[in-house]
């Protein structure tokens, strides 16, 4: 190992983006553990990041921060923020920091905030160093759009610069449900009019991107046929905002469907969500965190994946990852440039109950750790 990071005992791990970014770290972060047993390891993240705190046991402590360059068009925190930021950081007392980005985002203001903070080692991936704002520099040479590592790679990658190594087995994304999860979502369940013990699909609509999400209408037809098949229940899940999206989702499943189908929006939290997803016959979702929850709990998970970003396909799972082609793909836009969506819009409900027939067919325990593929398998729809 680096002798410098050996000596490290504090150590601040920033990841300023979503909770399915923050999972796809996990499997650094426990490197970064097993590495420095001794070692206390804060992560600086989002508000939705930090939700993983209970879950991920490598993190000993968060500290929250929406940073105001992380989204365009995100309210500011305002300097006083980022002052008070600061003014935490520095009495931390860091030896290290590790900052973690895709290769669209830049690691300079991060890294120079942790430098007027007094951080004396911090390591990134960054296209330049301008006046040495990374002690430990690892030249960001990833050609977006073609011959992109998967993120999970990407930031083992990063930690194995300065000796951070996993242990060979241990490479899966990390959650650990806690104890009552299990329990308390199969009561919510109940109480929604749902049957714990009878099979069932989840559907989760929601997308922090609007270019990221397969129209509500067309999952309706999908559950529907994929119900026609196999039987299921259907429980929908999502945010509390986001229930009228799953209202329009319901409106496209056929009126016996509809009146059985179940919503758990805004009901459960983070661990619960992940019991409910693991307990089931597959998640059909779009590529939110939901995915790399699934990924991370073991659960088949049928994907409708926008042509964005081929980095954030679900790490080591059960998958089925479907898209149709255009011109526009790898765009690693938020919004659709071109603003027809087609990459989502033309994959087909009978291709998404097909997908999902298939692996709720198919699926079977997977020991660890599974050969690590570059990316899940991925269906391009012509």
């Amino acid at each position: 190992m680096n002798p410098a990071w050996r000596e490290a005992r504090k150590v601040l791990a920033v990841r300023l983006d979503n909770l399915g970014d923050v999972l796809m770290t996990t499997p650094a972060l426990t490197a970064i553990r097993q590495s420095a047993p001794g070692m206390h390891l804060t992560l600086l993240g989002s508000r939705a990041g930090a939700a993983l705190r209970p879950y991920v046991p490598a993190i000993d402590e968060v500290i929250v921060y929406d940073a105001p360059w992380m989204k365009g068009g995100a309210p500011a925190p305002g300097a006083l923020s980022d002052r008070r930021l600061l003014a935490k950081l520095s009495r931390g007392a860091f030896d290290a920091a590790v900052i973690f980005t895709v290769c669209t985002q830049s690691a300079l203001p991060a890294a120079l905030m942790c430098r007027l903070a007094g951080i004396p080692l911090r390591l990134a991936h960054c296209r330049e160093n301008p006046y040495e704002l990374l002690s430990d520099w690892v030249p960001d040479t990833e050609v977006c759009r073609t011959g992109m590592r998967h993120e999970v790679q990407r930031q083992l990658d990063l930690v194995h610069s300065v000796g951070f190594h996993e242990r060979e087995r241990e490479r899966g994304l990390v959650f650990h449900e806690r104890s009552g999860d299990a329990q308390a979502m199969r009561r919510k369940l109940v109480q929604a009019g749902g049957d714990p013990d009878r099979p069932y699909l989840v559907v989760h609509p929601g997308a922090s991107a609007a270019s990221r999400r397969y129209p509500a209408e067309r999952f309706g037809e999908a559950v529907t046929a994929i119900v026609a098949q196999t039987g299921c229940q259907v429980v929908l899940t999502g945010s509390a905002d986001e229930r009228p999206l799953l209202a329009l989702v319901e409106s496209g499943l056929d009126a016996p469907l509809r009146a059985s189908a179940v919503s758990l929006a805004g009901v459960l939290n983070l661990g619960e969500l992940s019991a409910l997803i693991a307990q089931s016959q597959v998640l059909l979702c779009n590529n939110s965190g939901p995915a790399h929850l699934a990924a991370a709990v073991g659960a088949p998970v049928v994907v409708l994946y926008a042509l964005t970003n081929p980095q954030h396909t679900p790490w080591q799972a059960q998958s089925r990852v479907l898209s149709h082609e255009v011109p526009c793909r790898d765009c690693l836009k938020s919004s659709c440039p071109q603003l027809h969506h087609d990459c989502l819009r033309k994959v087909s409900p009978e291709r998404v109950a097909e997908a999902a027939c298939e692996l709720m067919r198919d699926a079977r325990p997977l020991p660890r750790p599974m050969p690590a593929p570059t990316h899940a398998p991925w269906t391009v729809v012509q």
